[in-house]
């Protein structure tokens, strides 16, 4: 059961946020319907001077108590996204300071390369090591071989947006330190390194804040986030690069150009290699690493 949101808000598609709340869980239900409410802001589903739905539509809406309802838009103003007027009903107030950073899939690589220009990065952690399972079927390379991890935060003027994990072979990451990844995009650094990126296979999804990930960027646990994975290749198809990205929507969008089926096929199936990744990781129990 959904809130119908052309009724308040200014929505011409008619979108529904994600209704659903389980009493089961360890969160508070009012906590549950304020992060339906907080992300339909931040998504711009509920733009300012926008009309929120009453105490009584969420009490309605969600199966639960008015006092339930009136806790939840309680905590939202409490944020300030919001503020609640007698006899009018909740008003949202929230404006976003700037325009949420973008990227764009297709041209991956000019993209990434204006980013590391146009922000600052904090390199939370830098250390070589083995590895794993899993980094080792992403790099193409034995068990326990030398890799470099680094750990950044990017940010740009609201904030920070991204949490960046990356692995690179040893022999690669020996080439760099902390302080040259934290002037110098990474592939610009492998650059220097005598490696030329060539191209990338990658997956995007979602995923949800867990305690490290939300300190980092910010922002709630449990607040929504992109994932995105990429294993960048050299022009000889070696691996030298397996990154997970998590990043905040609010301050961060992904943008794709759709083109024909021809046009795709010309282009070939860029994620062919990630396919085979994600079925060898399937093949080994499926293990993955926290972001």
């Amino acid at each position: 059961m959904g809130i119908m949101l052309t009724n308040r808000a200014n929505n011409a598609d008619g979108y529904r946020p994600d209704a659903s709340v389980n009493a089961s869980s360890r969160s508070p239900l009012y906590h549950q319907i304020y992060l339906v409410l907080r992300d339909g802001i931040l998504a711009g589903t509920y733009k300012a001077d926008d009309l929120l739905p009453s105490e009584f539509e969420l009490a309605a809406t969600y199966g639960v108590s008015r006092i339930t309802a009136k806790r939840a838009l309680s905590e939202l103003a409490a944020t300030g996204m919001v503020k609640r007027y007698r006899g009018r009903g909740t008003v949202v107030t929230y404006k976003p300071e700037n325009p949420p950073l973008r990227a764009s899939v297709t041209n991956w690589l000019h993209a990434v390369a204006s980013m590391g220009r146009a922000t600052a990065v904090q390199v939370l952690d830098f250390s070589q090591g083995t590895a794993n399972d899993e980094e080792a079927l992403a790099l193409q390379v034995p068990v326990g071989t030398p890799v470099q991890r680094s750990l950044r935060v990017r940010s740009h003027a609201v904030g920070p947006f991204s949490l960046l994990t990356a692995v690179v072979p040893g022999d690669l990451g020996a080439s760099y330190d902390a302080a040259q990844l934290e002037s110098t995009p990474l592939l610009e650094l492998l650059r220097h390194a005598g490696i030329t990126p060539n191209h990338a296979a990658q997956t995007i999804g979602a995923t949800l804040a867990n305690q490290a990930a939300a300190s980092h960027l910010d922002t709630e646990v449990g607040a929504p986030l992109l994932r995105l994975q990429r294993i960048v290749y050299d022009k000889t198809d070696r691996p030298v690069e397996y990154l997970t990205a998590l990043y905040r929507p609010d301050r961060y969008q992904l943008e794709m150009v759709l083109t024909s089926e021809q046009t795709l096929a010309a282009l070939g199936n860029p994620l062919s290699t990630l396919d085979t990744f994600e079925k060898g990781k399937q093949g080994q129990g499926g293990k993955t690493r926290g972001a």
